[in-house]
């Protein structure tokens, strides 16, 4: 899986709601329907109905989508949203008026393999501190920084699990550019699904570490593991895990 060239500029500057593409609505401009409300995960239902994982605790349902813009692949995704009913914000499903929803790049974290470490590439790159880059309901979301030439040339995100065989939980981020080593500084974001990982259970510390422009670096996130509500209980096509 690749990573295109978007710039998230919407990130401590002046939004661009051309930036967002999968579900507009165009009846209001104002700012605060341009920057995103929130990190959420789509969880489709074979049915073609959503909801959206707004944490660990709460959830939410559209009221103006039937179904999913994204098919029936769970992804993470930045959405605008309207509080339909203030009062239920306290709720643990509440409704909500999608203003716009755009996907974010999700896969999942990839097994080490010595005899294909030269396929991961090494290339520098930056994680950024921001409310973006977040461990929540079993995901790990980055916004990353690297230099992007003008050729277009996809990069490469991966996330590699059993770096150490000591620590399962800890993690490398490979970056490979395929050889687009210059250019402006850009930022982009990822996610990975670390739900279906063998053993994780509640609550568990991640260790992970990455080639930074000024050397290696690491950092450890605490990361919820998804617990099912009752309606996920009763309805096992929600969240169902589906990766290209």
């Amino acid at each position: 899986m690749k990573i295109s060239r978007i710039l998230l500029a919407v990130f401590g500057l002046l939004g661009s709601s051309a930036l967002f593409q999968s579900c507009i609505d165009n009846d209001d401009n104002s700012m605060s329907k341009r920057l995103p409300t929130a990190i959420v995960t789509v969880c489709p239902s074979e049915d073609g109905s959503f909801v959206m994982n707004l944490d660990n605790a709460t959830m939410l349902r559209a009221s103006n989508l039937t179904t999913s813009p994204f098919g029936k692949k769970e992804v993470r995704a930045l959405v605008n949203y309207t509080e339909e009913i203030a009062s239920e914000k306290r709720m643990a499903l509440r409704s909500v008026h999608v203003n716009w929803i755009d996907s974010i790049r999700t896969k999942a974290p990839l097994a080490f393999s010595s005899e294909t470490d030269d396929t991961y590439g090494n290339d520098p790159i930056e994680i950024i501190a921001d409310w973006v880059t977040v461990a929540e309901d079993g995901y790990i979301t980055l916004r990353v920084r690297t230099r992007w030439g003008y050729s277009h040339t996809p990069h490469t995100l991966n996330l590699l699990t059993g770096v150490n065989p000591e620590n399962p939980y800890e993690m490398e981020l490979r970056h490979n550019a395929n050889g687009d080593l210059y250019g402006d500084y850009g930022d982009t974001l990822i996610a990975f699904n670390l739900n279906e990982m063998p053993d994780f259970k509640d609550t568990v510390k991640i260790k992970l570490r990455w080639n930074s422009f000024s050397g290696e670096k690491s950092t450890e996130f605490d990361l919820a593991m998804r617990t099912p509500s009752p309606e996920q209980m009763t309805d096992k096509s929600l969240c169902k895990r589906s990766f290209d």
